[in-house]
């Protein structure tokens, strides 16, 4: 009898080290296929923020704060943060009433305003104006003087035409 109960003991034992053989190699078949795919997708993300920071980096191209040569112009003036400085008389000129005296249209729903500038140089500006409903953009030249006042010339115009 002991011996009978020896060897049922050998074969419960057996059965029990082959079922936890075959779930960890299942275990092990799984995890490995996750971490494939992790490892798949983060070279897809890598080559996403890549690609992101060439974006980034075109966009970034016509701007003031990286042009040294355009920002050498004004050294002498000691501005901080010289794109700030001309968006922000830009944006002062919304303040008069009614229209902006840049903008050559009179506005069909409301004032036109300018909204969103960009100072490409130290030159030009690029910015959009809307009146709620209708909108278009502007190409400004600027002049920033010694005595830091700044004269606005408007170079070029365009009205969008709406959609309904």
């Amino acid at each position: 009898m002991k011996k009978n109960l020896l060897l049922y003991l050998f074969i419960f034992a057996a059965l029990i080290a082959l079922y936890q053989f075959v779930s960890a190699s299942n275990m092990l078949k799984d995890k490995n296929g996750k971490i494939d795919f992790l490892r798949s997708k983060v070279v897809s993300l890598e080559d996403s923020v890549q690609t992101a920071a060439i974006k980034t980096m075109d966009l970034q191209y016509f701007l003031l704060e990286n042009n040294d040569d355009a920002l050498s112009y004004y050294d002498h003036l000691k501005i901080k943060n010289l794109a700030r400085y001309i968006a922000d008389k830009l944006i002062e000129t919304n303040e008069a009433k009614g229209d902006n005296p840049l903008v050559p249209y009179e506005g069909m729903e409301g004032d036109f305003k300018i909204n969103k500038i960009k100072v490409l140089n130290h030159k030009w500006i690029i910015s959009d104006f809307s009146d709620g409903k209708f909108w278009g953009e502007l190409l400004i030249k600027y002049e920033l003087k010694d005595d830091l006042s700044i004269d606005f010339t408007l170079i070029d115009h365009l009205l969008y035409r709406r959609n309904n």
